[in-house]
């Protein structure tokens, strides 16, 4: 279930809360292969399956950067904002490939805030910190762990 945050208040009010996870998201080779074309990174272990077939791996894995660029994304299903100006992407803190993601793998993000405070170039914004768990189903250890910054801002008044 999604979280609807009402308004900049409410999300600086939510240091501690549970997002709980977003549903399972299924990783694809055609995708690790996409992602391979577009940051031109053609390291055998993500596109060669022959290759990987034969290695200790036992198969290709997504690049760790793919898991980390696939949270926007899985987090969509965690939290959404209305009445607000607009929420960006402020930076990542602390992030960590503990295991890999392979096609055919289904991964899902947990998410909690963190802590929030005053941000904005009025103040009256907020800078959330989102502690998050991309977790690979039926397996222990999570694929990875981050802690994202989002800057979110009220509407703009004229």
């Amino acid at each position: 279930m999604t979280h609807l945050f009402n308004g900049v208040g409410e999300f600086a009010a939510a240091t501690g809360l549970d997002l709980g996870h977003s549903p399972w998201f299924e990783m694809t080779q055609a995708r690790i292969d996409q992602f391979a074309d577009v940051t031109e990174d053609w390291q055998w272990i993500h596109v060669d399956q022959a290759r990987a077939a034969r290695s200790e791996l036992g198969s290709t894995i997504a690049h760790g950067y793919l898991t980390l660029a696939l949270v926007p994304r899985l987090s969509a299903g965690l939290f959404d904002f209305d009445g607000i100006g607009r929420a960006v992407n402020y930076g990542v803190e602390k992030v960590r490939f503990p295991a890999p993601v392979r096609p055919g793998d289904r991964i899902r993000a947990r998410g909690a805030v963190v802590d929030v405070t005053p941000a904005g170039p009025d103040g009256r914004g907020t800078l959330g910190r989102v502690r998050y768990t991309i977790e690979i189903e039926d397996r222990e250890r999570p694929a990875c762990v981050l802690e994202a910054l989002m800057l979110v801002l009220p509407p703009e008044t004229s």
